[in-house]
């Protein structure tokens, strides 16, 4: 996969040595109005008969990515002039810099095959226009044999007034950031033949050591002895046994708070015995989309140097139906002693997740953040765009609060009481779901809840329609893996690096 490159350049934007220029444009009451500060390359055409004249003539409204394009005729340095739209002005911070991050990728995506590209973009917001620019860029081509088509936009020159050190460091936070995405998009991506537990545990291990990380690999015989009778029950199926992985990022010298992440590795989910319809089941190869984002956001701790320690178990498993294949009706003796009744297999995850919640309690953390492709619940009750949030009422708002504001999207949601009697089991502890459809995504947090350590404040993130495109890609979000919530996920994680 191609990874742009990109830099800050300085001076006029109407010189830019580039193919092409990127402005902004918003809603006005007589056409495009000029979004920013491009005043340079306004006044360059204005004996060429006026640029937003002209890209008013060429369809321009400036609406939220609407992308035009408008050769320069040599009014300004580049070729071409591409006028990007960003919508009505937004008050809020986070809301304006969102719009800057998906005008950036709507517009990376539609210069595929453009060489070099400068965007003024970057004057409105330096970390939304570099984010967004390289995640629209993004290109998965690995089982391509007959050419990907256009190659993304090899370079992007992002214009800034002044590039000091402050600058410098912001832009290599978002390369970092959108790296880590990028990262957890190809994993996403890679189909389950070739991307199964012990592969996985590999190219994890591969991150991790990269990274500096401390890393350690639980095998089938491993995760026997240990007693992660939920990752074994669930991985029981398949011929590709089951693994667990942990990655540590210990803080350097000073750590000033440790978080444990989880995430849920299901590199494939057929259901189990309690099989799926076939429509869509291409789509559970991103079932592991929970565990690829806290691998990525371990590593990219470790880039930033956060001063926390951060912990991410990972479980992973092939959810199969076959002869060795779990039940409806078994037992199964959880990680730390718990026994969960299994009345459906195509619950699975919460199962894996609950042995990987339980162990990462071990290590005595001051947060626990947890996600995964848990619940079909959450897409009926948020959509395709929204995680649901659920844990500590603290934490958890503080984590949808973050989803909210780097524009990934996350609504705090309620664990009511009522709810958990019915998970309770004739057998056993608990049952791995209730006997009835209402409030699916609340039920699943309840049952994660069981394995949560008494007093640690923790956080679920449901992000079954947010991690996947199925659809046509938009902004900076292409068709498939999406890299949810990763961006949240460090947010987050600063966040306790500055404020505990």
């Amino acid at each position: 996969m191609h990874n742009p490159e990109i830099s800050l350049i300085t001076g006029s934007a109407a010189t830019a040595d580039a193919e092409v220029l990127i402005v902004g444009l918003r809603p006005g009451n007589d056409g495009p109005a000029l979004a920013g500060d491009a005043p340079e390359v306004d006044a360059a055409f204005r004996d060429a008969g006026g640029l937003l004249e002209l890209l008013a003539l060429a369809g321009a409204s400036g609406k939220a990515e609407e992308v035009t394009k408008l050769p320069s005729r040599a009014a300004v340095t580049p070729a071409l002039v591409v006028g990007v739209g960003l919508g009505p002005p937004r008050e809020d911070g986070d809301a304006a810099a969102e719009q800057v991050r998906r005008a950036s990728g709507a517009v990376a995506r539609a210069l595929a095959g453009t060489g070099h590209a400068a965007s003024t973009l970057s004057r409105l917001s330096l970390t939304a226009a570099a984010e967004g620019s390289l995640l629209g860029a993004y290109s998965f081509t690995t089982y391509k044999s007959s050419g990907a088509g256009k190659q993304p936009v090899d370079r992007f020159s992002l214009v800034v007034d002044k590039a000091d050190d402050d600058s410098y460091a912001e832009l290599a936070r978002a390369v970092a950031v959108a790296g880590a995405v990028r990262t957890t998009r190809n994993l996403i991506n890679t189909p389950p033949n070739d991307l199964f537990p012990a592969s996985f545990a590999e190219r994890a291990s591969d991150i991790g050591a990269g990274a500096g990380l401390e890393v350690e690999v639980l095998d089938e015989r491993a995760l026997a002895d240990g007693g992660y009778g939920g990752v074994l029950g669930v991985g029981n199926g398949s011929s590709r046994p089951p693994r667990l992985v942990r990655l540590r990022w210990a803080g350097g010298d000073s750590p000033r708070a440790s978080v444990a992440l989880v995430g849920k590795g299901i590199t494939f989910d057929t259901g189990g015995i309690s099989i799926k319809p076939a429509a869509n089941m291409d789509h559970m190869t991103s079932d592991m989309s929970g565990a690829a984002a806290v691998i990525a956001t371990v590593a990219l701790a470790a880039e930033l140097r956060l001063p926390i320690t951060v912990t991410a178990t990972v479980p992973m498993a092939e959810n199969m139906p076959s002869g060795t294949a779990y039940r409806p009706g078994d037992v199964l003796t959880m990680y730390g002693g718990k026994t969960v009744e299994v009345l459906n297999t195509d619950a699975e995850g919460r199962l894996i997740l609950a042995d990987a919640i339980a162990r990462a309690g071990e290590d005595f953390p001051d947060y626990l953040i947890e996600t995964s492709t848990l619940t079909g619940a959450q897409l009926v009750s948020l959509g395709n765009r929204t995680a649901g949030v659920m844990g500590s009422d603290e934490l958890r708002d503080r984590v949808a609060r973050h989803a909210r504001a780097t524009g990934e999207g996350g609504w705090a949601m309620p664990l009511p009481e009522e709810l958990r009697a019915d998970l309770d089991s004739r057998l056993a502890d608990l049952a791995n779901v209730t006997g009835h459809r209402w409030g699916g995504m609340l039920a699943a947090g309840l049952f994660l809840r069981e394995f949560v350590a008494e007093g640690l404040p923790w956080a679920h993130i449901d992000i079954a329609g947010p991690s996947y495109n199925a659809g046509g890609p938009w902004g900076y979000t292409p068709k498939g893996g999406t890299g949810v919530p990763v961006r949240t996920l460090i947010a987050v994680l600063l966040d306790i690096a500055e404020n505990g």
